[in-house]
């Protein structure tokens, strides 16, 4: 493993970019708004699981394809893209059925939180470049890992710290929330932000560069 002149700065930077405000914890608001807390948590999950994918890819080179071949990036930013408008879609055109989905005993609203995040995560290219371009840096040629180890090992703990601040996130926006939806139109009002913070958020990926 790397030295501690490698890891401190390592470890610093995670936790100073784990509490920098970004897409991730407003997707998470939004599902934490739109479905409450349980939801929220399943998507800092689901987040937490794809991100792995991406660690996997930075370790063995494949988000290389991403950042070399043009079209990979255009597509799979495009999927991304959509899949979060029609998920803000889904919010905005389902929001007369007002309901405290968080309270219900059925697990399909979180469960579907998951999975949905999975997807976003997954087809998140930037996700997949940042991974390759921020854990390689902290990596030691000369250590007894080989690199791809090292990059894991990074991941795995780049990963842990990034969720734990998603989900102190996600409980902070319960509270808030939580106090808005106590009356029928705030839930409703609550719930086309969450469906407006999706759409907003597939449109600014759809029209960012690399």
């Amino acid at each position: 493993m790397p030295g501690p002149e490698l890891l401190i700065p390592f470890l610093l930077t995670a936790l100073l970019l784990s509490i920098t405000p970004g897409p991730g914890m407003l997707y998470m608001a939004a599902q934490t708004v739109g479905r409450g807390r349980k939801a929220g948590l399943y998507s800092a999950i689901g987040t937490h699981l794809a991100s792995y994918l991406h660690i996997l890819a930075a370790a063995f080179g494949l988000s290389l394809v991403l950042e070399t071949v043009p079209l990979a990036y255009f597509t799979v930013k495009l999927i991304g893209a959509g899949y979060l408008i029609w998920l803000g879609l889904r919010f905005l055109l389902t929001s007369g059925e007002v309901s405290t989905e968080a309270a219900t005993a059925s697990a399909t609203p979180h469960l579907k939180a998951l999975k949905e995040s999975f997807v976003v995560e997954l087809t998140n290219p930037k996700s997949a470049l940042f991974f390759i371009a921020f854990l390689p840096q902290f990596t030691d040629p000369s250590a007894g890992f080989p690199l791809w180890a090292q990059i894991i090992l990074l991941g795995i703990v780049a990963n842990l710290i990034f969720s734990a601040a998603e989900t102190l996130s996600v409980l902070f926006t319960d509270q808030v929330s939580t106090l808005v939806k106590s009356s029928r139109s705030g839930a409703l009002w609550m719930r086309r932000a969450a469906g407006s913070i999706m759409i907003a958020l597939g449109l600014k990926l759809l029209a960012s560069e690399r």
